[in-house]
């Protein structure tokens, strides 16, 4: 599983692999919008919003859409379709907005910062 962490304040993304099972459970059972404590992944200090992700086949996950299951739905707007013009609908398929093993990349956005910098801690990890 990977975890997309977004900083809003310098407009970079960094890309975490999350073969750890730990950290997958972190997630696991959340849906979009909740707020999770980062200390698992090895940012101490640190709260995510989970915004959003996709599943092993690319299917994007949507707020509106309840559940862990993958559903056809009318949509006429991102994330899953981008209309050309003002009006258009589509049927779709998109997953749900609660996280399973399903899911293959979470996003997450920085809500709250830590004492070190994000920088620092994801290429310290990478390091070692």
């Amino acid at each position: 599983m990977q975890i997309v962490i977004s900083d809003p304040k310098t407009g970079k993304a960094y890309k975490i692999e999350g073969k750890d099972t730990e950290a997958s459970a972190l997630f696991i059972g959340k849906r979009i919008g909740d707020v999770v404590d980062a200390d698992m992944l090895g940012l101490g200090g640190y709260v995510l919003e989970i915004t959003g992700g996709s599943d092993k086949e690319g299917m994007p996950m949507r707020k509106d859409v309840s559940g862990t299951v993958r559903k056809r739905i009318l949509i006429t707007s991102p994330p899953g379709y981008r209309p050309k013009e003002g009006g258009k609908r589509r049927r779709k398929s998109v997953r749900g907005n609660e996280i399973s093993s399903e899911i293959s990349q979470i996003n997450v956005q920085i809500k709250e910062y830590g004492r070190k910098s994000i920088e620092m801690l994801l290429v310290k990890a990478e390091e070692s």
